[in-house]
């Protein structure tokens, strides 16, 4: 593939990766505002952004097989639409609930957008290569974190919280006429005759028996649980604790975000000298070490914003080694049912990072000590997955890795 069609391939399937994850960037400064407008407490507001993670990870268990069944574009098309619809509902919603409602139909639309590119991914390469193109998708994925919070700023100064919601229905329609012109179908016919529903669960039954896969789910799982943690309380943290404004909490954010997409771009080279899995170990080690020291900050009584946003930067940086490179792994051995494989994995990952914001959540009271310790948690934990997982012989397969 050459290195423009390439490129190009990345392009497309960031963009619409990205459309579920700017609904979530976008609406972060909007979350005091929401409370305030809508009558709601800082617990029912985190359920409108908790909802979302549920169902965008739940949804990714339909699109995965039916995607290996029908081929990538159809679900495309369905999920986009169904989420441009969604967001139209949430833009005029009167109360906490019917936004938490719609929230949730908004996520199981955007589930397409999460599932079905890792899987285009896997039909066009695998190792390195992949590693490379997931990396590169990652970078057009980047303008989420980093432009989405300021964009959303804007957009609530000018047409306040219901404005963002008008704002990517636009992107999703933007979305559906890029897939249509740009995107080839990856799965062709002769591939899906073997799918089916009870392929799909067979898929499904072997991929849950599948230890390794599962170790690099959850090591990426909670790796990203940490990050669900700081979107789910950050805005609260920086806003009403440290007093910036929702532009200078918009900044701060972006920039934990450059890092970790900055950071990914390098995998490609990383991976093609010290080889994947000596990436994934490295990286997750030094996170989960910076995790832990802005924990004991915290705990002995720190409370300086400068030390949150500087050891957070560095923890993203770690981050963006860890999370295209254990999909690529995960999916390796799985190219047939890639779909179902992507689906499991996106599904699991979001998952777990619902309930830690959730679990979190019972202990949020604004103040940085139980942000931290969520996301200190979920990167010592992927540490230990990773020492089970990766740290003794590794299968055949990843020798070379």
């Amino acid at each position: 593939m050459t290195s423009s069609r390439f490129f190009k391939i990345a392009l497309v399937l960031g963009l619409l990766s990205a459309i579920g994850p700017f609904a979530i960037d976008m609406y972060l400064p909007a979350l005091p505002e929401i409370g305030a407008s809508l009558g709601a407490g800082i617990g029912p507001v985190q359920m409108s952004l908790t909802a979302f993670f549920i169902s965008l990870g739940v949804g990714q268990l339909l699109y995965g097989p039916v995607s290996d069944m029908v081929g990538r574009k159809p679900p495309l098309y369905f999920g986009l639409g169904l989420f441009a619809l969604a967001s139209i509902g949430c833009a005029l919603a009167t109360d906490i609930q019917t936004l938490i409602a719609l929230r949730f139909v908004q996520g199981l639309g955007a589930a397409a957008g999460m599932a079905i590119p890792r899987a285009v991914v896997r039909d066009l390469h695998t190792g390195n290569d992949a590693a490379r193109l997931m990396s590169l998708l990652m970078l057009v994925f980047s303008v989420s974190p980093i432009l989405a919070p300021l964009a959303g700023s804007g957009v609530i100064a000018f047409a306040g919280w219901r404005g963002v919601f008008w704002a990517v229905t636009l992107a999703a329609v933007a979305g559906l006429a890029m897939m249509g012109l740009m995107l080839k179908e990856t799965r062709p016919a002769e591939e899906r005759v073997e799918s089916s529903l009870g392929s799909a669960l067979r898929a499904y039954r072997v991929l849950l028996r599948d230890t390794h896969y599962l170790g690099l789910v959850f090591i990426g799982a909670f790796a990203m649980a940490g990050f669900f943690t700081y979107l789910a309380n950050s805005s609260f943290v920086m806003i009403d604790h440290y007093g910036l404004s929702p532009t200078l909490y918009s900044l701060a954010f972006g920039i934990n975000a450059a890092a970790f997409f900055g950071a990914a771009q390098l995998n490609g080279a990383l991976c093609e000298r010290f080889g994947i899995v000596r990436v994934v170990k490295a990286s997750v080690s030094a996170c989960g070490l910076v995790m832990l020291a802005m924990f004991a900050y915290y705990l002995a009584g720190g409370d300086r914003l400068a030390v949150l946003i500087v050891l957070y930067f560095i923890a993203s940086g770690f981050m963006g080694f860890v999370i295209p490179t254990t999909s690529v792994l995960a999916l390796e051995k799985h190219g047939a049912i890639a779909g179902t494989a992507s689906a499991l994995l996106g599904t699991l990952q979001m998952l777990t990072g619902a309930v830690v914001m959730a679990v979190v959540g019972l202990f949020t009271d604004g103040r940085p000590l139980p942000m931290v310790t969520g996301m200190a948690a979920g990167a010592l934990i992927a540490v230990v997955l990773t020492w089970f997982t990766l740290g003794g012989r590794q299968p055949a397969a990843y020798a070379a890795r």
